[in-house]
């Protein structure tokens, strides 16, 4: 094993840990995916990826296990299950991360590392994973990519020393942009959670509320000041919270909205097919930190608790 040419766990094989899972794969990686519902299907009949960016994509020889105990031990484990499993997550990343492993959270919401980082190993490197992508499954081992892909990578917590956590980083943005996706590294990463969650919190609770993808909630009126004000609201309580985003960040994202294909963000899909939607990391946790920073977020809570609501019925 060459430091070139790590050894890759992914712990979660849907869209998020499928996607860059074959990416990886495709690039000469030596990458292992753990499955559990999809273990069948996709040992019989590989990973297929159906990207409007990359083409069509397929990973015939899936080096898939149905047990984290099959596994060989891996450099870097990618953990791209939702966070609504995480504490169930902790034994299965033992059991594949090699000693000194490093750990990449690609998950949505704020504190997630913290979470995970209370129930794993003080040996084990911790990293957070921003992943801007437009992506879904659509049947078992089958990801639609709609659009966009970059990951953008930041350390949490672990034994390195500040140089070592730079240098971790940035050998995980170089694998990254090897396999051809874009990669950068987040100087901040509770500051890049924040920013990623000034577009979760509209739109990931907006479509399963309205029932609508990105467009038509771009295009109607009231929708699209209902977006911009959730918008503001978490940039506000960023601020609150001590990292203060781009003044321009808002009016970018709306732009850069416009001009996506429609999309349905992952907690719509959650909801359709009757699977937790991550409240907790995406709701619950920043609106905790902005009340004890004595911020109001009024329209975003309103927003959790409908989505609450949706969830308790769900449950019944």
């Amino acid at each position: 094993m060459t430091a070139l040419k790590p050894r890759i766990g992914i712990i979660g094989t849907g869209a998020i840990g499928g996607f860059y899972g074959v990416m990886l794969a495709r690039a000469g990686y030596d990458v292992h995916f753990l499955l559990r519902s999809e273990y069948q299907a996709v040992k019989q009949n590989g990973l297929q990826i159906n990207s409007a960016v990359h083409g069509s994509l397929h990973l015939d020889s899936v080096q898939a296990y149905g047990d984290a105990s099959d596994m060989p031990m891996c450099d870097w484990v990618l953990v791209g299950a939702k966070s609504t499993s995480n504490q169930a997550l902790a034994p299965l990343i033992e059991q594949v991360a090699a000693p000194d492993a490093r750990v990449v959270v690609l998950q949505n919401g704020l504190g997630v590392e913290d979470e995970l980082r209370n129930v794993l190993p003080d040996s084990l490197h911790l990293l957070g994973g921003l992943c801007f992508i437009c992506v879904h499954r659509s049947a078992l081992g089958v990801v639609e990519h709609q659009a966009l892909g970059g990951v953008n990578l930041g350390y949490h917590s672990g034994p390195a020393s500040p140089q070592e956590q730079q240098a971790l980083v940035e050998e995980g943005v170089a694998m990254f942009r090897a396999a051809g996706v874009d990669s950068n590294a987040a100087a901040n990463l509770n500051q890049a959670r924040w920013q990623k969650l000034v577009w979760n919190m509209p739109y990931n609770g907006l479509s399963v509320l309205l029932g609508a993808g990105t467009a038509p909630l771009m295009a109607n009126p009231d929708s699209r000041a209902l977006v911009r004000s959730i918008m503001l609201e978490t940039f506000g309580a960023a601020a609150a919270c001590g990292h203060p985003l781009p003044e321009v960040l808002v009016d970018r994202m709306m732009a850069s909205t416009d001009h996506m294909p429609d999309y349905l963000p992952s907690m719509y899909h959650d909801h359709i097919q009757g699977r937790p939607m991550e409240l907790d990391a995406i709701y619950a946790a920043p609106l905790a930190a902005a009340a004890e920073a004595g911020f109001a977020m009024p329209k975003t809570e309103a927003l959790y608790q409908s989505l609450r609501f949706i969830s308790a019925r769900m449950a019944d």
